[in-house]
């Protein structure tokens, strides 16, 4: 038996009793001759809790402090965490992101990691330890500063953590069953997957499916470290994620045509409106973008009108950086020379993912026609090799994600998706 990082979300050790029912699972692994790391969240909604009494204190909390506050609902998780597994009669250590050798660049609030050096969590595996480990956070490599990862900190925690140690899978423990081909919130039929490749599951997550965040899915596709996404509610089989088909039994599991349909309405869209048809202008309007250090999604350009030489550039982004997007391009205004911004955050994108649609013609076809039969307009297009996403209304994302599903033969003849929590998270 090998080792194994598991990873438990907010929502699985949301109370004590979540966190006993967390120990017992985790020393189950240890009996079952497994060496076991955890990764594990803060509990239930502590850190919007944390973000929420940091802004009552200060509308602009400084980066450094702001960390160092986020940082203290996984250290209460992981604390009482070990407290429930020495409980249950086996020894248990608990380490920080810092102590468990996460260290990272010094972007406060969104640090991404740079080298993980886990000798203590190796010492506590070789004296027979569990080892739990604060998700979401690290060290500064070059101020030695506590800093945090972003959103999906912890899986991304977990999976550095897996590929430094050389474990033979990373568990992802949720509130969901595994990886649907929908968000079972929307879709009620929607179906368990039972493996999924990398590439596909990082375009769902890009598309946002929530289950697995996107870097999380990169990490573990660099270093070849196999995802299991598990609900710890549960004792079934989840997801599998990984670069090969994996063997349940004596079948092999296929790759479907469709993985599934995900979609967003945490993102708006911006228009730039009369920009001159001419080189160096998109070029000037996307530096201004990234010198805002903002990340586009969408980008679609129409035809300039023949009269007067002007086009319109619309592009996507999520809409916490919408202001940010809009003062930047006012600023680049005069250089550039359009004529006006239009923003609107009542959009929602749909996205179809598989790999199967390489090789299977009519698949576009097959999607745009699902979303005319329910009544849904267009209004940006984007595709890849394995992916086409739209952007409609808002409201029309619910009824959309449904006729896709349906469409492709998603839906599931047995019983509904259960989520076990609030978030599928």
């Amino acid at each position: 038996m090998g080792l194994v990082v598991q990873k438990y979300g907010g929502s699985s050790v949301a109370d004590a009793e979540g966190i006993k029912r967390v120990a017992k699972r985790i020393v189950e692994a240890k009996k079952n001759g497994h060496q076991v790391v955890v990764v594990v969240s803060a509990m239930g909604d502590t850190t919007d809790e944390l973000i929420d009494l940091a802004e009552q204190v200060s509308p602009m909390p400084a980066g450094r402090e702001f960390d160092m506050l986020l940082t203290a609902g996984e250290r209460i998780s992981m604390a009482l965490l070990a407290m429930a597994i020495k409980n249950l009669g086996h020894e248990a250590q608990s380490f920080t992101g810092s102590q468990a050798g996460v260290i990272t660049d010094s972007v406060h609030n969104k640090a991404r990691i740079i080298d993980v050096t886990p000798g203590r969590i190796r010492t506590a595996l070789d004296e027979g330890n569990i080892a739990i480990v604060a998700g979401f956070q690290g060290v500064s490599q070059d101020k030695k500063d506590i800093t945090t990862l972003g959103r999906g900190g912890s899986d991304t925690t977990a999976v550095a953590l897996a590929a430094a140690l050389d474990a033979e899978v990373c568990e992802i423990y949720t509130d969901v069953d595994g990886v649907f081909t929908a968000d079972p919130r929307v879709v009620k039929k929607a179906r368990k997957i039972d493996w999924i490749s990398f590439e596909d599951m990082l375009e769902l997550a890009a598309s946002g499916s929530k289950v697995l965040l996107h870097r999380c899915v990169e990490y573990a596709r660099r270093y070849n470290i196999p995802i299991h996404v598990r609900s710890s509610f549960s004792g079934l089989q989840g997801t599998w994620v990984s670069s090969e088909p994996i063997e349940q039994g004596d079948q092999q599991v296929e790759q479907a045509i469709i993985s599934g349909v995900a979609h967003d309405t945490s993102e708006a869209k911006v228009t730039v409106v009369g920009v001159p048809d001419k080189p160096g202008e998109a070029a000037g309007i996307f530096r201004a973008i990234a010198d805002a250090e903002l990340n586009i999604d969408m980008i679609v350009q129409n035809v300039s009108a023949a009269a007067t030489g002007l086009t319109d550039i619309s592009f996507t982004l999520p809409k916490t950086d919408g202001r940010k997007a809009i003062d930047a391009l006012e600023k680049a205004k005069s250089t550039i020379g359009f004529d006006s911004l239009r923003y609107d955050d009542q959009i929602g994108k749909i996205s179809l993912v598989g790999a199967g649609m390489k090789t299977n013609p009519g698949v576009t076809a097959g999607f745009f026609e699902a979303l005319s039969n329910a009544g849904v307009n267009i209004e940006l297009i984007s595709t890849s090799e394995i992916r086409i996403s739209v952007v409609t209304r808002a409201d029309d994302v619910p009824e959309a994600v449904r006729a896709v599903h349906t469409a492709f033969g998603l839906d599931s003849d047995s019983d509904e998706a259960v989520v076990y929590g609030g978030t599928g998270r």
